[in-house]
């Protein structure tokens, strides 16, 4: 966290939270929610100002009820998850990138029977930018050999044989899953309120 946060934090510790105004939709970006895109259910406006995307980056993190929020000074204000509480991208030299521009190293993969590919890697969780799931699918192995979509597939509907994601020299096991089982599989809170 920064240190004004936590100047400010130290000085205001009774300041209320807030809850609705900020969003992180399934591509990574931060959405500002004002009182008519809360009404209306809509995602709010795509926040495009780089120096206010890497204060709410570096400055994000989640309490012990799994509520994901970006300390603002001393208020925190929590963030409604279109999918997960990070979003991962390629990225050609670094592999996969989190949306707060962080590595991710993952050790395990998940996909949903709606195709999103989702990394663990330790505590954090990503579901991957859906602009680079094709390049990701193409690392696919069923069974040790490159996995056709169509196999993805048959394996999205049963389940037979091994899938695994291969990224360098690793094959990270690939295990299906439900994406409404996500979040309480993982611990974190969508929509907190």
């Amino acid at each position: 966290m920064d240190d004004i946060v936590k100047q400010a934090m130290a000085k205001w510790p009774n300041v209320p939270h807030c809850f609705g105004w900020l969003a992180l939709d399934a591509r990574g970006n931060w959405r500002m929610r004002d009182e008519a895109a809360q009404r209306a259910g809509a995602p709010g406006d795509k926040l495009a100002n780089a120096a206010l995307v890497g204060f709410i980056n570096r400055n994000y993190a989640h309490d012990e009820e799994g509520r994901w929020y970006f300390q603002n000074g001393p208020q925190r204000v929590y963030v409604n998850l279109e999918a997960t509480p990070f979003i991962a991208r390629t990225d050609p030299a670094q592999g996969f990138l989190l949306q707060t521009g962080q590595a991710l190293l993952p050790q395990a993969a998940y996909l949903t029977g709606a195709g999103a590919l989702v990394l663990q890697a330790g505590e954090v969780l990503a579901q991957l930018d859906d602009r680079d799931l094709e390049q990701a699918l193409a690392c696919m192995e069923l069974d040790g050999r490159p996995a056709s979509p169509e196999a993805l597939m048959a394996w999205l509907e049963d389940g037979a044989g091994t899938l695994a994601l291969r990224v360098d020299e690793r094959r990270i096991p690939v295990e299906r899953i439900a994406a409404d089982s996500l979040s309480r599989r993982f611990g974190y809170v969508q929509n907190p309120a």
